[in-house]
């Protein structure tokens, strides 16, 4: 099948920087996707956009190039509930990445065994108006359950002005959270002004909330260093991710979000990227726990 791309998307960077930070052995990307191949695995009809192809073979070649080992590739939006590409890429890896599905209040126990065989180990529930339509409170908590049951976890995606509304529901999820992007924070807004307070708040009070700290690309102001003439990329965003890191240092995941989907600007290097981590984590304690053990307890718990 044949997909036209979204006008105006911005493919994927072809040639990503070696990374002067050299990753701790073992090291996960925790965030990242797969679309199609289209001619392979169709995109959904009832998505939001219409990405670029970005196979397994790309990202596994990806992650080579950086010195990670494993990856986490979450379902993309643009296949809905149609898990087969991201399963495909959990099986071909050698158990080499995990996956986070979206399923259905219709999903039957047998497809969710065959997904945890895949190796999927969490569902996404998004919340971002423009990439989703909404779904019921009721189904996601009734789908929470049945998941809990495997001993997998529940990514959550949201904005930050909407968490206030949407803390009750969080809150009442039986699972393990895992929130990605840090809720999107504001980051033309203090840092401990009241909205990022709140999600502060939101880790302390609830141990069972792990948050990525990734992404620096879609919360950045300021940009890369090729527009705005210095060194250090996302300057803006350093010090929301170092607070979490330093605050929550058992509790947070990282990753490239390859192959950035939706973004509107530029397109970030991945090499970059990851020279952005010391910023964040600055000692080789929180880069091995943020890189290295976090996310293999998370995972990979009976090799841990």
């Amino acid at each position: 099948m044949s997909f036209q791309k979204t006008a105006g998307w911005l493919d994927w960077y072809a040639g990503p920087a070696k990374p002067t930070f050299i990753v701790p052995p073992g090291s996960v990307d925790a965030h990242c996707h797969v679309f199609g191949p289209g001619a392979e695995f169709p995109f959904a009809p009832e998505r939001k956009y219409t990405p670029c192809d970005a196979s397994k073979q790309q990202l596994f070649a990806l992650r080579d190039q950086l010195g990670f080992a494993r990856n986490v590739i979450v379902q993309a939006t643009c296949h809905g509930a149609d898990n087969r590409a991201m399963a495909d890429a959990c099986r071909a890896s050698e158990g080499k990445a995990r996956g986070i599905a979206t399923v259905r209040r219709s999903v039957s126990d047998d497809e969710l065994q065959a997904l945890h065989d895949a190796g999927v180990r969490g569902v996404r529930f998004n919340f971002v108006k423009r990439l989703v339509d909404f779904t019921p409170k009721d189904e996601l908590l009734e789908i929470a359950g049945r998941i809990a049951k495997l001993g997998w976890h529940v990514v959550i995606y949201f904005e930050a002005q909407d968490l206030p509304e949407l803390w009750d529901f969080f809150t009442a999820l039986p699972t393990t959270i895992v929130v990605d992007h840090m809720g999107r924070p504001d980051v033309t807004k203090p840092i401990d002004g009241p909205e990022f307070e709140l999600f502060v708040k939101f880790m302390r009070e609830h141990p069972n909330v792990w948050s990525k700290v990734s992404c620096p690309e879609r919360l950045s102001v300021a940009g890369p260093p090729a527009l705005n003439g210095e060194q250090a990329a996302y300057r803006d965003v350093v010090p929301f991710a170092r607070r979490i890191v330093e605050t929550f240092p058992d509790r947070v995941l990282w990753g490239t979000d390859w192959p950035h989907p939706n973004l509107k600007d530029h397109m970030p290097d991945d090499g970059l990227l990851v020279d952005f981590i010391p910023h964040i984590a600055t000692t080789p304690e929180l880069q091995k726990k943020l890189l290295v053990t976090n996310p293999m307890r998370l995972y990979w718990p009976e090799e841990v």
